[in-house]
């Protein structure tokens, strides 16, 4: 059951590695803007915000879909962007490092095509967990800090994809995930906050990759009937560079099953009405 006129905001990854700015591992074009204009909208409407979440993405050097993880017959590591299908597996081309994690990595890589994921993408190493590409994106930070002081409530923060087996594009879920790790699989607390609001604004990084994934995950659960409660702030979200045309997609899908896209500024009539 949703309050009347309760109004969460959902962000997701907005941390240093996403953001065009020195040293980020893994920038998203416009990202540092989209999280500014967030923070603007935190300054400018936290008054009408009941709850507002934020995703972390949460890694270790070591990670499935990290360099680290695989090797070719000469042992170097793939390089960022490269996709590893079963075929590369079965054939020898890439196989994992560890050798007891061979057998479950082609079964992992099957399960994403069986399950109709994302192909296993190999990362530049990002979101260490203690490392600054790990922070929060510090206008946003300083803007969240803010809300909390001034509404004297607490930011929920949410991290994601610490499970170096599987990974988690979305807050919901793993991809693929882990039956010895509660945490890869769906996060009812957090699903359950957010059915408790009329309105979801959603932002953050990636609009390819993470937030599509999120969204969809949260559609799924809400049900079609439910769906105009979900706003994706179009302004405030953006592709890793070559996914774009999956960005474009989600989006024109969002809007068939009855997602609201608005920018931020065309929903500022929803929080001042709120």
């Amino acid at each position: 059951m949703s309050s009347a006129d309760s109004v969460h905001l959902l962000i997701i990854d907005p941390q240093n590695d996403f953001c065009d700015i020195a040293d980020a591992a893994l920038p998203v074009p416009e990202a540092s803007a989209d999280l500014r204009k967030v923070a603007s909208l935190i300054h400018m409407w936290g008054h009408r915000l009941d709850a507002i979440h934020v995703t972390l993405d949460s890694h270790q050097p070591l990670h499935i879909a990290h360099p680290s993880w695989w090797q070719d017959a000469e042992g170097h590591s793939p390089p960022p962007f490269t996709v590893i299908s079963v075929d590369d597996i079965e054939r020898g081309r890439w196989t994992a490092c560890v050798s007891e994690k061979q057998s479950y990595s082609l079964e992992y890589v099957k399960a994403l095509a069986e399950r109709g994921r994302y192909q296993l993408t190999i990362w530049p190493e990002h979101c260490l967990i203690g490392s600054w590409g790990h922070n929060v994106y510090t206008p946003l930070l300083k803007a969240l800090n803010e809300w909390g002081r001034t509404r004297l409530k607490t930011v929920h923060y949410i991290p994601k994809g610490s499970n170096p087996n599987t990974e988690h594009y979305s807050a919901i879920a793993a991809e693929v995930p882990d039956p010895d790790d509660p945490g890869t699989r769906s996060n009812i607390h957090l699903l359950n906050q957010l059915e408790q609001a009329q309105t979801v604004l959603i932002a953050g990084e990636a609009l390819s990759h993470c937030v599509a994934g999120t969204i969809r995950d949260i559609a799924d659960h809400l049900g079609e009937t439910n769906l105009h409660r979900l706003v994706l702030l179009t302004d405030c979200s953006h592709a890793v560079p070559g996914f774009e045309h999956l960005a474009e997609c989600f989006i024109e899908e969002m809007k068939t099953k009855g997602v609201r896209c608005l920018t931020s500024k065309e929903a500022e009539p929803l929080l001042a009405a709120s």
